[in-house]
């Protein structure tokens, strides 16, 4: 078995469900599709991304657990699939949306190469926001700086090592500024 990692989130209502809901819905269908999930986190309240772009997220990160032969591909096709059966229109990069599945890793691995993977990481956010990639970036190339994705992850996988960085998900989180953390706001579960 291999783990991969996911983020969720969303800050538009799904046919009027509260948030909550359609998160917790996306992770039966990822159940339904096959894949364990062996790990949620609980959910938190964050400001959108970038700032002032829509109303508050609901965010949480689960740990899937997925036979050897499934590709981070395929695991990406599932969380386009699930996010299209709850509403999701890509209309703007980082735009409100009604549920937002990422692929944060696949275990160790890099994709599509180590050189790919440093040139998307370090982007600006400027620059990061004029277009997204073109093909899977494995990890998440922005996931180290975001703490809507470090606080959920840590508690499904604090020991997450990442395969460029060579630190913990606990150790990238811990170095964000603590103004990003208190952003974070759990929610009552």
């Amino acid at each position: 078995m291999k783990s991969a990692l996911i983020a969720l989130g969303g800050n538009r209502f799904n046919q009027g469900l509260p948030l909550l809901h359609t998160i917790k819905a996306a992770l039966v269908g990822l159940q339904g599709l096959g894949f364990h999930v062996e790990k949620t986190s609980q959910m938190y309240q964050t400001p959108a991304f970038p700032a002032g772009n829509g109303p508050d997220y609901v965010n949480a990160a689960a740990l899937l657990r997925v036979e050897k032969s499934v590709g981070a591909a395929e695991i990406l096709q599932a969380l386009l699939h699930i996010e299209m059966l709850h509403g999701r229109e890509r209309v703007q990069r980082w735009g409100g949306r009604t549920l937002d599945l990422d692929l944060l890793a696949l275990d160790q691995t890099i994709l599509p190469d180590r050189a790919t993977y440093l040139r998307w990481a370090g982007l600006t956010v400027a620059q990061a926001a004029l277009q997204p990639p073109d093909q899977l970036i494995l990890p998440h190339p922005r996931l180290h700086e975001r703490a809507f994705v470090l606080v959920p992850l840590c508690d499904v996988a604090p020991d997450w090592l990442h395969p460029v960085t060579l630190k913990t998900a606990h150790q990238m989180r811990d170095a964000l500024p603590q103004a990003d953390l208190a952003s974070v706001i759990a929610l009552d579960p």
